[in-house]
């Protein structure tokens, strides 16, 4: 698995976990990372949500690649 395929799982991992969080208990851990309160955001947070975002498109896009390189490594 590429660098960039790594870095990007662990985005969308972040992003679903942020989700996670606003769903359940109404708690945006990105905001609270910079200081910013439930719903407010800031330059730095609109970055953050736009690799996350940018990481699950690259992500879906490259599914069938890494299904298909985990089962090359199944079958050695």
């Amino acid at each position: 698995m590429k660098l960039i395929d790594t870095l990007a799982l662990v985005l969308v991992v972040v992003g679903a976990l942020n989700w996670g969080l606003v769903a359940v208990a109404e708690f945006d851990l990105v905001a609270a990372l910079f200081g910013l309160d439930f719903g407010e955001t800031s330059a730095i947070t609109r970055v953050v949500y736009g690799l996350v975002g940018a990481s699950a498109l690259w992500v879906g896009a490259r599914i069938p690649a890494l299904v298909s390189a985990r089962a090359q490594l199944a079958r050695a």
